[in-house]
């Protein structure tokens, strides 16, 4: 059977009095790639939030790479997942080198291996970065930048990569750019686990295995892609008619139209 990843069993979250999650349960094993959807308030940051080990639940138990959350130490745990961060003003190729200490520049006295060096500028080809090793951050385009932090991401060879809205901001050609980028990633590491978070369907890879519908809190649909994102459940989730399509693998959604009266059959009745 294949390792699981995640358990997330009956979670609830309270902050502040309010109930962020609500009796929320999640199962990723490695090699399934899982969306996280629902409108802003849903509850997604904050389940990826204790997916990469950064809060604990309410109520409930989370474990994490077999580890369950409240026992063991978090800095430890969040060393083997891979997380994005925006802030380095480094050449690509140490961006990406990062990765293995986790710090935001290069450690003083500490220098990366010829493996290791391989290693990153190999991901980076992965990620349709090649060429680009010794290009300065600011000269990157939004799109550059996203996938750099995914190769630093997997730098430490992580069994789980969370990625959090990895195409807001990108425009046409740097999404496809990305979600071409990420499933060449899942084919080239059959046995890595994601779980990636966003609004719109049309930014899910067509590698995409697994969803998740968040309303209010509440989990509306879990499990295989196909049978989770059907346009009656989407719209629940949604709260708003929409008409979803998959076309080569990639899904789309489309508002459903609303029947326009035609004049006078409003009028009431002579």
């Amino acid at each position: 059977m294949t390792t699981v990843v995640v358990r997330a069993d009956d979670v609830d979250v309270v902050r502040d009095g309010k109930l962020l999650l609500d009796s929320v349960s999640l199962t990723v094993r490695g090699g399934e790639h899982w969306a996280l959807l629902g409108a802003n308030g849903a509850g997604k940051s904050t389940l990826l939030g204790m997916v990469g080990a950064l809060t604990h639940p309410t109520r409930g138990t989370v474990e994490i790479l077999g580890e369950a959350l409240g026992r063991v130490d978090l800095r430890g745990l969040r060393a083997l997942l891979g997380h994005v961060n925006p802030r380095h003003p480094l050449r690509v190729l140490d961006v990406v080198l990062t990765g293995l200490t986790n710090s935001v520049e290069p450690l003083p006295r500490w220098s990366p291996s010829a493996e290791e060096r391989a290693r990153a500028a190999g991901l980076l080809a992965t990620l349709g970065m090649d060429g680009k090793e010794a290009a300065r951050w600011p000269t990157l385009s939004q799109g550059e930048r996203g996938r750099t932090l995914i190769a630093r991401a997997l730098m430490p060879r992580p069994r789980l990569l969370l990625l959090d809205e990895p195409a807001t901001g990108l425009d046409l050609a740097a999404r496809e750019q990305l979600l071409s980028a990420l499933d060449e990633l899942r084919s080239a590491h059959p046995e890595l686990a994601t779980v990636l978070v966003t609004h719109h369907l049309e930014e899910l890879p067509a590698s995409t295995t697994h969803a998740m519908l968040l309303r209010a809190g509440r989990c509306v649909g879990s499990g295989p892609a196909d049978d989770v994102l059907t346009t009656d459940r989407v719209s629940a989730c949604f709260g708003h008619p929409v008409r979803i399509s998959r076309t080569e693998g990639r899904w789309a959604a489309r508002a459903q139209r609303f029947p326009v009266p035609r004049a006078g059959m409003d009028r009431p009745a002579a």
